[in-house]
């Protein structure tokens, strides 16, 4: 193979890749590092299969962009909290190339680790994904994939551990990743956003609770079409776990809970 060959090679084999994760080539700056673009790419499904009761992963799923939606009990489209999920995935589960379509349910349930892989929501239900678990040593990676049309949340995060979310696009939310204000049960949460195209409207990126430790780390992220930059990158509260309301402490980053420069978010 030629020296000249080389890099055509490389370019095939990035630009596959990101097909792969819903990207398009202009997400891809000079030096090969993935940049937000201004539109993502929302794939089509192969096919599609009602679900009317959880389905149960384990080990490795791997969809081929079928679309799933509820149907019977999972079929009400509201925002119930008592729904169960489209998908619930055990400890160590890895969950790829899906589509959730409406009615979405309560989504996705993480029981442990777990890892969605160019996982698609087209009209998130009550939320898009719920991670649950309550070691803190869990790992819970987003890695490529989308999600529209959230009234409320579209992360949930109700375990203990680390949410990574990378390559992603939402579009229309109330709020893309929350550490759950008022569980029973609270725990210290650690999340990670790089990589990230919110479009608004949308209210807020993350939400996380300052009494309990939590931090946001926000890197790379690109907001489109608010041009009076009305979404909240990081909001802090102060947490409880009687189930009251919890009252805000504050949004902007300080170094300890909302870790970001005004450099890591861009606007277009």
């Amino acid at each position: 193979m030629t020296s000249s060959a080389r890099p055509r090679a490389r370019r095939r084999a990035l630009t596959g890749t990101l097909a792969a994760l819903g990207l398009s080539a202009a997400m891809v700056m000079a030096d090969g590092a993935l940049t937000p673009a201004s539109a993502a790419t929302w794939p089509t499904a192969t096919g599609s299969q009602a679900v009317s009761s959880t389905i149960s992963v384990s080990g490795t799923k791997d969809y081929g962009m079928k679309r799933l939606y509820g149907t019977g009990d999972l079929g009400s489209g509201s925002q119930d909290e008592d729904q169960g999920p489209i998908l619930e995935l055990a400890a160590g589960a890895v969950l790829k190339n899906v589509i959730i379509g409406a009615p979405a349910a309560d989504g996705i349930h993480c029981l442990g680790s777990c890892t969605l892989q160019n996982v698609w929501w087209e009209d998130v239900g009550e939320d898009a994904a719920t991670f649950l678990g309550s070691s803190s040593s869990n790992v819970y990676t987003v890695s490529g994939g989308g999600a529209k049309e959230a009234s409320d949340k579209v992360f949930q995060f109700n375990g203990a551990g680390t949410l990574n979310v990378s390559n992603f696009a939402v579009q229309t939310f109330g709020t893309f990743v929350r550490s759950c204000g008022n569980c029973k049960t609270q725990y210290k949460r650690t999340i990670n956003l790089n990589t990230v195209e919110a479009t608004y409207k949308g209210s807020k990126l993350v939400g996380i609770n300052t009494n309990y430790g939590d931090s946001a780390t926000l890197k790379s992220v690109r907001i489109v079409g608010d041009s009076g930059k009305k979404i909240v990158p990081c909001q802090k509260y102060i947490g409880n776990n009687t189930g009251a309301e919890p009252t805000t402490n504050g949004s902007g980053p300080d170094g300890t809970s909302c870790k970001y420069a005004t450099s890591d978010i861009t606007y277009g």
